[in-house]
């Protein structure tokens, strides 16, 4: 990858790391570019289990650049309009048609964890929030900050916010774009645990080295489609869903090796994940 993303494995698990420390990590499309090639990269390797991303410094990722933003800002709609009814592209703007969602860590079939270390606003929340879980060091400064520069719930967080913490608590954050800390966030449901800064990395690591170890990496790839479209089904949908599923995952060598292991006290040597 770029310097602007940093890309390593340790162990089974996957190290991306967003770095632009001296911008607070915020966001472009060099970081977007490099970010979604590194999901790609570790959704391929068999030798990767799971994935944890953070940032470089002092925040994990402050939002939209805001020199890209002023540009925006600056032309207006109107202007981008024209360029477009003119077939004339305004800047950056077919590289970003070139990339993903900004939810596309949601269809990465291997957990993605976010070590939130520092600033987490705007942009920076939503991929946090396309995160499957979310660790955060305490006193880090969380904000959805959309309202507060004349936009709306972008990129996904209207789906993926109230899923977590109910419609009040979002129209909350949402509406207000208030600062929160790593506590707050915890007790609302937005992050899972919340650590000393200078361990929240290795306490992450550990949690997914736990995964890689003793977790089968086909329950998880299952698992994380269940959880993510089951909710939108009728109950007797995903009733037969899970049924259909748990029928596949009875006759796999895995389902074997993780009695064969429980019952002889060992670690269990499960398969890595394969489409």
């Amino acid at each position: 990858m770029t310097d602007t993303v940093l890309y390593e494995v340790r162990d089974r698990t996957a190290l991306i790391t967003l770095n632009r420390p001296d911008r607070l990590n915020a966001w472009n499309v060099a970081m977007a570019e490099g970010y979604f090639k590194s999901l790609d990269r570790a959704a391929a390797d068999p030798a990767v289990y799971v994935i944890v991303v953070t940032g470089a410094g002092r925040g994990f990722c402050a939002g939209a650049d805001m020199g890209a933003l002023q540009d925006m800002a600056g032309r207006g709609d109107r202007a981008a309009s024209g360029d477009r009814a003119a077939g004339r592209a305004t800047p950056g703007a077919e590289a970003r048609r070139s990339l993903p969602g900004n939810d596309y860590a949601l269809s990465v079939p291997k957990p993605v964890i976010a070590a939130v270390n520092g600033a987490c606003a705007g942009l920076g929340l939503v991929h946090a929030l396309a995160c499957d879980l979310r660790f955060a060091a305490g006193g880090a400064k969380f904000t959805v900050a959309f309202s507060r520069r004349g936009l709306i719930g972008e990129h996904g967080i209207s789906w993926t916010l109230p899923r977590l913490v109910g419609q009040a608590i979002a129209f909350d954050l949402m509406v207000s774009g208030r600062v929160f800390l790593a506590e707050e966030a915890k007790e609302l449901g937005v992050v899972n645990q919340v650590f000393p800064a200078e361990t929240l990395l290795d306490e992450t690591l550990a949690y997914a080295e736990d995964l890689a170890t003793n977790v089968s990496p086909t329950s998880m790839a299952v698992m994380k489609e269940q959880i993510y479209s089951h909710p939108m089904m009728p109950l007797a949908d995903a009733m037969a869903a899970s049924n259909r599923l748990m029928a596949e995952s009875l006759r796999r060598p895995d389902f074997t090796e993780g009695v064969a292991s429980f019952v002889e006290k060992r670690t269990p040597s499960f398969a890595p994940y394969t489409p």
